[in-house]
């Protein structure tokens, strides 16, 4: 016994149990925990592989070791074996073969139960939870053979999925469907993962889905309500397969991962329901990141009373949008909500009586009976490009996606000037720094004053759920914060609760709007040059209330809490 430990010391786990029980000699072992650690392979793997050993012994002494059922697979029947949930490809590559299906619990019957990468992607393919059975090396490709002459694979559509029957992708790109690319990666796992990825970010009202590959771990998230959120984490082996499905989806160089590239996915919800996405790619250091920007056209059909405008400024808003000309200007970051505003506006627009232009960089949103131009430097067509030719085609209604330099802003100004309504944006953290600009850029105050009727800055917050909270603080925090001592006679506040439907206690979001029109005060400070916090002032004297103003009235009215509109709005 003592030579027996003396022979085995510096061995442990399986190896020790093989040499014990005179399955492998002792150098045998050593050699094979060596060289298994060497190429990262397990060591039972790496026995199976080189025949180092009995099957039915090696299984026989892993089984005893791990703990795991080992099945002689030769008098199974495998006429039920449920080999439908794992594509063929995988079944044949990793030698691993489903045997049963209990409720959520997938058996797969293998010759290495402790590969934990093949029982991630089993499980990432399949859906379920695997629980791995042990089989000897030497029977598993035979069983392999039987179940598959016994059953008939029908993994190719995705039937279990509520709703899923009647979905289609529609690819718009050229050139697609001569290429093979679709059919390299036409996986039914990859197919099938990310078809559901795609409508779930729907269902859940996602903005943006994030597909990220790491080192040693691959992320997707999703952006609800501004935030991102953590929702799949499939096996790092799946990271190209992901990203190529991706890009066939999106019309995109499956090859070429150099580069970033950017498509359009079209999916087709039913015969009068289709939702485009916006993919973009950019190589990483572990692999391409793929970015979809979801384009839900039916977010900009909520109507002017869901943007969140209080009646006071919703009244100064559609006044000025139904001018017949002059210019609107929407201000604020990316993501504060200024597409859905303009396109809002366009659609309040957009009758057979009139003649609607708009150039983007990119065209978000498709809408019947406006005409849409996608800016493209590299063709030439610029913002200032396509004014120019729309001046030319008789418009009523022009849309600029953004005033990024002098030249556009002149000729969006003209535009306005001459009988036409105008619409754009700019960056800038309020309505009055748009002014100051403009004017920066060059653009005569005179010019603005007669073109810009009205600005908007605007910011989302999330919205609490029903399940929010009563919530106390002291009137100096409240006073802090910026409540008045008159608002705190009648008011409540409120806080996230927190429930099974919305986890964090918000649901949704909604505007908060700094509505600045330009009027004969106000356009004084501008013909004489006045800075933005002149220009800031005279607006609070005229009632106009900012971005904190707006966003306090929110609270006031429990629709968000003091948390969220701190951390979107500055004191």
């Amino acid at each position: 016994m003592n030579t027996e430990l003396k022979i085995t010391s510096n061995l442990n786990g399986l190896a020790r149990r093989l040499v014990v029980e005179s399955i492998v000699d002792e150098a045998t072992a050593d050699n094979a925990c060596v060289q298994s650690s060497k190429k990262n392979k397990t060591l039972l793997g790496w026995l199976i592989k080189n025949k180092v050993a009995n099957p039915a012994a090696l299984a026989s002494a892993a089984a005893n070791e791990y703990g795991i059922p080992l099945i002689d697979i030769s008098a199974f029947d495998l006429n039920q074996a449920p080999i439908s949930l794992v594509s063929e490809a995988l079944i044949e590559k990793h030698q691993a073969l489903p045997l049963h299906l209990r409720g959520n619990q997938l058996f797969i019957g293998m010759a290495d139960p402790t590969d934990h990468e093949l029982i991630d992607e089993i499980a990432f393919s399949s859906g379920f939870h695997v629980e791995p059975i042990l089989i000897s090396a030497d029977q598993i490709q035979p069983a392999i053979e039987r179940a598959m002459e016994a059953t008939s694979p029908a993994f190719d559509d995705f039937d279990e999925e509520e709703g899923l029957e009647d979905i289609g992708f529609d690819v718009e790109a050229e050139g697609l469907e001569d290429s093979g690319a679709e059919m390299a990666v036409d996986e039914t796992p990859v197919v099938r993962f990310i078809n559901k990825v795609l409508l779930d970010a729907i269902r859940k009202g996602a903005s943006d889905i994030h597909f990220e590959p790491y080192e040693t771990r691959y992320r997707i998230r999703y952006r609800l309500d501004g935030v991102l959120k953590n929702v799949a984490g499939p096996p790092i082996q799946m990271s190209r397969r992901l990203s190529s499905r991706l890009k066939v989806m999106a019309g995109l160089d499956i090859a070429e991962k150099r580069v970033p590239q950017d498509g359009r996915i079209k999916l087709n919800l039913s015969r009068n329901k289709s939702i485009d996405f916006r993919v973009s790619t950019c190589p990483t250091l572990f692999g391409e990141k793929t970015v979809l920007r979801i384009l839900d056209s039916s977010a900009t059909k909520l109507g002017i009373e869901q943007l969140g405008f209080d009646d006071f400024q919703q009244k100064i808003y559609y006044e000025a949008v139904k001018k017949p000309y002059g210019m609107v200007l929407s201000t604020g970051p990316t993501g504060s909500g200024k597409t859905v505003s303009l396109y809002t506006a366009l659609q309040l627009l957009n009758d057979e009586g009139k003649n609607i232009s708009t150039v983007e960089d990119p065209v978000e949103i498709r809408v019947h009976g406006i005409n849409q131009v996608q800016q493209n430097t590299k063709q030439g067509m610029t913002f200032a490009r396509a004014l120019r030719a729309f001046l030319r085609q008789d418009p009523d209604v022009i849309m600029v996606g953004e005033i990024r330099d002098l030249e556009t802003a002149e000729i969006a100004i003209k535009a306005a000037q001459t009988g036409h309504l105008v619409l754009s944006t700019l960056h800038t953290n309020d309505a009055p720094q748009s002014i100051t600009r403009l004017m920066n850029m060059g653009v005569p105050s005179y010019n603005i004053t007669s073109a810009v009727n009205l600005v908007v800055a605007q910011r989302l917050l999330r919205t609490l759920h029903v399940c929010k909270k009563k919530h106390e603080l002291p009137p100096e925090a409240l006073l802090q914060a910026g409540f008045s001592k008159q608002d705190l006679e009648a008011l409540t506040l409120y806080k996230p609760g927190g429930c099974s439907e919305c986890n964090e206690g918000y649901r949704g979001r909604t505007g908060i709007f700094e509505v600045m029109p330009i009027t004969e005060n106000i356009s004084r400070i501008i013909l004489e040059e006045g800075n933005a916090l002149r220009i800031a002032e005279q607006a609070r004297e005229e009632g106009i209330i900012d971005l904190r103003q707006s966003a306090l009235h929110k609270v006031a009215k429990g629709i968000t809490d003091l948390i969220e509109i701190n951390r979107v709005t500055k004191d």
